[in-house]
């Protein structure tokens, strides 16, 4: 069977499966209540896991990454409902290259690309450095109090290490 197929088959499958959840919801509406108001970022958690499904079934690896950035986007939607801290949009949005980060790496595993690996870990390094950064002056989580600076140094030390070495290596 060919990729194109594959994937015709995973994303109709998807589909019916949806389309099935959402008809129980609307001929039974008192079946969701017992999730509450404060489960709808989960929705699109399932949206991400559901992009990862496809990409499994269908043999595309590469579709990790969007299904880690929109699942990593409803787990912190989640986490933002829960605690109503809407707020810390304004630093939590550096997690999102992490979150690609997670899906390159997974990706990397799943085709067997070690690059694709090591480069899906220096986003994750990087985007964990930035909310440290982001939210120790945004009113975020204080990892390093007033010293948050030396983030960035390493930062810089590590790119114009990873740069350098990378030019000396042609």
């Amino acid at each position: 069977m060919d990729r194109a197929t594959r994937s015709g088959l995973a994303a109709g499958l998807v589909l019916i499966l949806v389309g099935a959840v959402l008809l129980v919801g609307q001929l039974f509406p008192g079946l969701w209540g017992w999730m509450g108001p404060w489960s709808w970022p989960l929705i699109v958690v399932g949206v991400g896991v559901a992009l990862l499904v496809i990409g499994l079934v269908s043999g595309t690896p590469d579709m990790a990454v969007p299904a880690c950035i929109v699942g990593g986007i409803g787990v912190l939607l989640y986490w933002q409902n829960a605690t109503g801290n809407w707020a810390s949009w304004a630093y939590a949005w550096t997690l999102i290259p992490g979150f690609a980060g997670v899906g390159a790496f997974l990706s990397g595993l799943l085709s067997g690309k070690g690059k694709l690996m090591r480069d899906g870990a220096w986003s994750v390094l990087i985007s964990l450095i930035l909310f440290a950064v982001f939210g120790s002056f945004l009113g975020g989580p204080v990892f390093l109090g007033r010293y948050w600076p030396v983030l960035l140094i390493l930062l810089g030390v590590l790119l114009l290490g990873r740069t350098v070495f990378r030019w000396s290596k042609e």
